[in-house]
This record gives structure tokens, sequence and C-alpha cells, in this order.
């Protein structure tokens, strides 16, 4: 009895053990879509855990999806699982400028049994795998004009406990949320909502914003002198909060942010300006060349390249091949869930940044337990 007491304690540790082990090397590659339909099978899907559709809106208290080229392009992705049967397909409801009423309508009890409803009914219609909310920002200011008040906070938390009640274990959960310090510290009630969701997308870009009249690194990955609000910080104010590692997903920028009238000094880096646009990462050969007078520079503080022009006075801050080796080299030192980006249009087809990534995750496999 002694000796099968003990076997059976020591099978137990085992079984926690590796059952914990693989949970906590989950490591999911997570892609916001907001292309067409025919576009997605020129990328390697096979390197992404998860894609996100972007963006389904409010109508009234309804999940609506806008029109039939969205429709097309939902569909088109599921069928994405005939390439790679494992892939999980999402619906993102919102966006930057898409939640005018998220504050409004999902105070109200009602709507948001409605809404829970709505999202059940369209991700079975569509055969798809689950919901990502993208309310920017719940009890806080985002796009002008938005509502927002403080009950917001305990209203996403209703809100998620409604979609999880909804939709059982069957479908998955999770949310974008901004990784800068406000956000982190006055949206979300961490403790309750994450027990609820399958993870978080942490929009770790951004974090210098195109209202800002001063340039800096908008998807910094480590926090500097000058520059408070990085990938780094972000990350463990949550961990401090209690947040599982495994639900934390960190984001890259498949992108560029480019600031105009940038004195040159310090190389343009931390001055003042005025936001001018975006570049997608397969323009930046065109764009953003140094035939065209731009001069790269890495920041070994903050871990994040950028680029200036001295003549046209440009600035550009952005994620390169180099910053998302080390993104996903921090998540995987840091037993992080994984990485998500916006978003794959953005990229080149091959060579690109979802490249970088899958290489980074080919070499960190976790062992084959089962032999």
């Amino acid at each position: 009895m002694i000796k099968f007491k003990y076997f059976f304690l020591g099978l137990v540790f085992c079984i926690t053990f590796f059952c914990g082990f693989s949970q906590s090397n989950k490591f999911l590659v997570v892609a916001y879509y907001g292309g067409n339909a025919n576009q997605i099978d020129s990328f390697q899907i096979e390197k992404l855990t998860h894609i996100i559709f972007s963006f389904a809106h409010l109508k009234g208290n309804q999940l609506n999806i806008s029109n039939a080229r969205d429709s097309a392009t939902i569909k088109k992705l599921d069928s994405l699982k005939i390439r790679k049967p494992n892939l999980k397909v999402m619906i993102s409801l919102g966006g930057w400028s898409g939640c005018p009423t998220c504050s409004d309508i999902f105070s109200s009890k009602k709507d948001r049994k409605a809404f829970a409803q709505s999202v059940e009914r369209i991700i079975s219609y569509f055969g798809i795998d689950g919901i990502d909310l993208d309310w920017e920002y719940p009890a806080i200011e985002g796009f002008p004009s938005h509502k927002y008040k403080p009950e917001d906070k305990e209203n996403f938390t209703k809100l998620i406990n409604r979609l999880r009640k909804t939709l059982g274990k069957k479908y998955e959960i999770s949310f974008a949320a901004g990784g800068f310090t406000e956000y982190i510290e006055k949206s979300i009630d961490w403790k309750r909502v994450m027990k609820k969701v399958d993870f978080v997308n942490l929009m770790t870009y951004d974090l210098v914003s195109g209202y800002a009249n001063k340039t800096g690194h908008h998807t910094a990955l480590y926090s500097t002198t000058q520059q408070y609000e990085s990938t780094n910080r972000a990350v463990t104010e949550l961990i401090n909060d209690k947040v599982p590692k495994n639900k934390i997903v960190i984001g890259a920028a498949f992108y560029a942010k480019v600031w105009e009238n940038v004195p040159d000094s310090n190389f343009g880096l931390y001055q003042t300006g005025k936001y001018k646009m975006n570049v997608d990462y397969k323009n930046f050969n065109t764009k953003l060349s140094s035939d065209s007078g731009f001069i790269y520079h890495w920041d070994e503080e903050a871990q994040a390249p950028f680029l200036y022009n001295p003549a046209q006075k440009l600035f550009a801050t952005f994620d390169d091949k180099k910053s998302i080796e080390l993104k996903t080299k921090y998540l995987v030192d840091k037993g992080l869930g994984g990485i998500m980006f916006w978003e794959l249009p953005c990229d080149t087809f091959k060579d690109g940044l979802l490249e970088v990534i899958d290489q980074v995750k080919s070499q960190t496999k976790k062992p084959d337990n089962t032999k």
C-alpha cells in the first residue's frame, strides 16, 4: 500500500508537471486580418495559430457583418482550415474608430445578453472559433467623440461573463487591450476578466500615438530614460496584477508611423513633429529607403529601430526583423502566451516578419513528452 501510495503521488506529480509545462509553453501566433478574400491565399497561414477578421461592428445591440465582401472574407478565412486544420478563426468587434456605441450598449444587461446571443449565431453560422473584442477603450478616452464612462470597466467584466455563459467552453474569447498605463490601470478588472477569456492581445504598438506632437518609439520593447511606455513595462504590470503569463499575447507592428517637420537633433528621436502617415512593412523598401534619404538607427536602450531623413525632416518608428526576433525571444524567455500583430496584409508574402516569428518559434518547440 505504501509503495502504491508513492507511485500514485508520483504519477499525479508527473501529470501535473507535464500538463502545466504543456499549457505554459503554448505559443500563439495571432494575425489580425482586414484584407480581402482573394489576398489571403498568398500568405503563409500555416505559420499562424489564429487569424482574426477585422472588423465587425454593432448594429443596435447585435454583432453585425457589414456587407457581402466581409462575409466572403470570413468564409474564406474559415476555408483555410483545409491547409491548417487546427487554425483558429475569430471575428473582432470594433477597432480604433469602430465602437462608437459600445459604452451605451454594453451598459445594459438586456443588450449584453442580446449581443452575446448574436455572437453565438454568427460564429455558429460561419463555423468559426470565437470572438475578439476590440473596444478602444472602456472607461477612458479613445477615438474622438466616442462615449466613455467609469462604469465601462464593470460593464466590460459583465460583458465577458455574459459571453462566456452564452458561448460556453466551445468557443474562444479574447480581447485587444491597450498597451499603455492608463488603459491597464483604469479600463479592465484583470482578476475577474482573465478568468473567463482565453487570452488578451496586448497592443504594444501605437505607444506614441498619431495625436502626439513629439516623436518616440511606437512599439518599443523596453522603456527608456525618455519614454515610459513599452512592451516590457506593460507585461510587467500585468504580471504584477496576477494575469497568467500564458494568457498574455504581446503585440508587434507590421507598419511604421512617420512624423514630419522633425528637427535634425538626436536623429529625430524624442523631437517635436507632426504625425504624417503609416507605411506598411511591405512598402519599406520603396517609401522608407536609403535611396530616398532615410538613415537607419538602432536604440539599444529601447531595443527598437528608427529612421531619420535629415533632408526631408521625416522620422519613422517601426518593428523590423531584428526587433521582431527580440520580441519573440522575449515572450519565450518570459513564458508568455504568444505574439500577435497588426496586420497580416502589411507583411510581404515571403521572407517577411511572420517568417522571423516562425523561425524563433521553431527553435523553441517543446520536447515530445509522449515518447
